[in-house]
């Protein structure tokens, strides 16, 4: 390995897998950091080590001689105010001293209620929520850091995703396991309003995209869809039929989510970002499509990959 080609990329939740995926692909050298140094299903050629990333020395030790730093790593839902910006600041300043850019990835929380109306780049952030407040200022914190010159910093935002690793998500587990057992998938919210969605490895392979782009520099890009939106109820019968099952599924609304957060530390924070599920919640990706000529995978090309990977990835009893 020489100076400057490799990747580091901080997290090894589903994003980070699948950027890793798409690095491996293009032949770059890829180290991954989480606090365990571990990962249950290991990619071949990936260094996979432990550090503190709230400690920027740390940072520092862990991304020398990158070339780019992915930043998907995150505390725990229920810890985002307390804790996530000191994350975010701590990887920013261990990698002041360095060459590296930082891609970072973030989600939608920021622009709050739209009202149903298309989401692009543009959006002021009317955020009303704990957690979209917070990933307002972490953003705004980041493009700082970009303009006064302390770091080369490019931002990436996606939708609720779906896809190979996305277990913890709205269309994750909860949704695939009970169909493929024949039982009804549980999906958050209202089943007949359009919701966009991200595919993991569109998301992985479109944050490469940002990483190795200097156009892409200090300016927020949102990750590339298959559009039009489509209900979630319309999303979870392709899942079925592709996976040969009949299309039974539940809706978890408000009042139940509140109810389940009595016992669920989860689910009590997941309540306030409800109302994403509650009106249509469609994200204009034209603008990273236009600049860098990226389509989303096909709708159905990316279920069949979808369904695959849950297939061979049965549940954990």
């Amino acid at each position: 390995m020489t100076q400057n080609d490799l990747h580091v990329i901080l997290g090894t939740g589903a994003i980070g897998r699948a950027i890793a995926e798409e690095l491996i692909k293009r032949g770059e050298s890829v180290r991954m950091v989480n606090r365990s140094g571990k990962m249950d299903e290991s990619t071949r050629g990936v260094e996979i080590v432990s550090t503190d990333l709230y400690d920027p020395a740390r940072v520092t030790e862990v991304t020398r001689g990158a070339k780019v730093v992915y930043q998907c790593a995150q505390p725990e839902y229920t810890e985002w105010p307390e804790k996530f910006p000191a994350l975010q600041k701590s990887i920013i300043d261990g990698l002041t001293s360095q060459e590296a850019k930082l891609v970072i990835t973030e989600n939608l929380y920021m622009y709050g209620l739209t009202n149903g109306k298309s989401m692009n780049e543009e959006n002021p952030h009317n955020a009303h929520t704990r957690k979209g407040k917070t990933r307002s200022e972490m953003s705004k914190a980041a493009l700082d850091a970009h303009q006064t010159g302390k770091i080369k910093i490019a931002i990436g935002r996606g939708s609720d995703f779906f896809g190979p690793w996305g277990l913890p998500s709205t269309m994750g587990e909860r949704v695939f396991y009970p169909l493929l057992n024949r039982k009804s998938a549980q999906v958050t919210g209202r089943l007949d309003l359009p919701h966009t969605h991200t595919y993991t490895k569109d998301f992985g392979r479109a944050l490469v995209i940002l990483g190795e782009q200097d156009q892409a520099n200090g300016q927020v890009w949102h990750i590339p869809n298959d559009m039009p939106a489509i209900t979630q109820a319309e999303l979870v019968k392709l899942f079925a039929h592709e996976a040969g099952t009949p299309a039974k599924m539940t809706s978890i609304g408000r009042f139940s989510m509140r109810l389940a957060g009595l016992f669920i530390p989860e689910a009590k924070e997941t309540t306030e970002m409800m109302y994403e599920f509650e009106q249509p919640f469609i994200v204009d990706s034209s603008k990273f499509e236009k600049t860098f000529g990226m389509q989303a995978t096909p709708i159905k090309d990316a279920i069949k990959e979808t369904v695959a990977w849950y297939k061979s990835h049965p549940e954990k009893k």
